[in-house]
């Protein structure tokens, strides 16, 4: 066997990973279930209900676990989805919060299923890390300032 990718993140669902990882998967391109391992019966959760599901979302390798409700999602840990443009990162923070999720400071938000994403344009990294400048400090002021980015509202305040 072939290892492609040697660390991967778990994440830990009550009972509805299968649900989560198909929502997850049709959000990014270059994404997609890679197997599901089910609980026979006898087990400590309901037979036939996914136990590990192993994913990629645009391709970095991740698995989710139904593993009861002993452990919840928080912000210590967060997928970060690095977005293009303005209407891609619309269609992702729209889609993360609907349905139950909740929005949060600074491209921060949670989906239904409770898990912590940081939705942000791919720009801000070269924007944040130039040295300290006032354009650097003028944007870094409207970020906090912000839900969901506004890549347009960033960029008018680097350049003052």
């Amino acid at each position: 066997m072939s290892i492609k990718q040697r660390l991967s993140t778990c994440l830990w669902f009550d009972c509805d990973a299968e649900e989560a990882v198909t929502f997850y998967v049709s959000l990014f391109p270059n994404s997609r279930i890679l197997s599901i391992s089910r609980y026979s019966a006898g087990g400590r959760m309901e037979e036939g209900l996914a136990m590990l599901v192993r994913f990629e979302l645009d391709g970095v390798e991740y698995a989710a676990l139904n593993g009861g409700p002993m452990f919840k999602h928080s912000e210590a840990a967060s997928i970060v989805a690095l977005c293009e443009d303005q209407a891609e990162l619309d269609r992702v923070w729209n889609a993360l919060i609907a349905d139950g999720g909740a929005e949060s400071m600074c491209g921060w938000c949670k989906d239904r299923f409770g898990l912590s994403w940081q939705v942000l344009p791919a720009m801000l990294g070269d924007m944040m890390g130039r040295p300290a400048s006032p354009g650097k400090a003028r944007a870094w002021e409207g970020l906090m300032s912000m839900r969901k980015i506004d890549i347009s509202a960033l960029e008018k305040a680097y350049a003052g």
